[in-house]
């Protein structure tokens, strides 16, 4: 079973990707915050895929990006974001992000991108 770490502050959000994620046969590694999700990398360095905000309070999605980057440059990095304008985009592939969805979010839309990341 894939691991999938999910950085996400809302914990509505964050509750119902995780219950699909179960659905659909992962196992999601759970974070509300940049510092807990370093840490959840560090106690699962089999994480298959990362999936966050950017808006996030103390270490923001593009500074955790940054960090994962400097850390594992093979785990794949999708952003989940309200943040739809050119510039966060172009700041978040700059950093090495590997997919960018602007939220509200497609459930099949996002299920698919996670099956072609970790292919």
């Amino acid at each position: 079973m894939k691991k999938v770490l999910v950085l996400e502050d809302e914990a509505n959000i964050r509750s119902f990707i995780v219950i699909n994620l179960k659905r659909y046969g992962y196992e999601p590694i759970e974070a509300e915050t940049g510092e807990a999700a370093l840490e959840c990398l560090r106690n699962n360095p089999d994480i298959g895929v990362a999936l966050l905000d950017v808006m996030l309070p103390g270490i923001d999605g593009f500074e955790f990006a940054k960090t994962v980057r400097s850390l594992n440059e093979n785990i794949p990095i999708l952003f989940m974001t309200a943040r739809d304008d050119f510039a966060s985009k172009q700041r978040g592939y700059r950093i090495g992000v590997d997919d960018y969805m602007v939220k509200p979010i497609d459930l099949d839309e996002l299920f698919l991108r996670i099956g072609a990341l970790l292919r």
